[in-house]
């Protein structure tokens, strides 16, 4: 089975990147750690020391329109901090 992963790059990412040398990826919820791990590693190259996961809940939204309130909901997704080697980067623009 085929897992996605897509950097985030936000301001708190790139702190984390730059303090802890933890790079921070959106990933499909049915991939596990180790999944996770083999990935980076050979997407990227580097040697992963580390792997947390966190699951975000979708959130509840909605809005008014002409035909009256439309409520929804986005989907769950999961959210892998990768913490890589000493002395190591991950270049996310180098698979462009």
């Amino acid at each position: 089975m085929e897992f996605t992963i897509e950097p985030i790059v936000t301001e708190a990412a790139t702190r984390l990147t730059d303090k802890l040398n933890r790079y921070t990826f959106r990933v499909s919820p049915e991939a596990n750690k180790f999944q996770i791990k083999d990935l980076v590693e050979k997407l990227y190259g580097v040697k992963v020391v580390d792997v947390n996961t966190q699951v975000v809940r979708g959130k509840n939204k909605s809005r008014y329109t002409k035909s009256g309130l439309l409520r929804g909901k986005t989907n769950v997704w999961k959210k892998a901090y990768v913490t890589i080697g000493e002395g190591q980067t991950i270049d996310y623009y180098s698979n462009i």
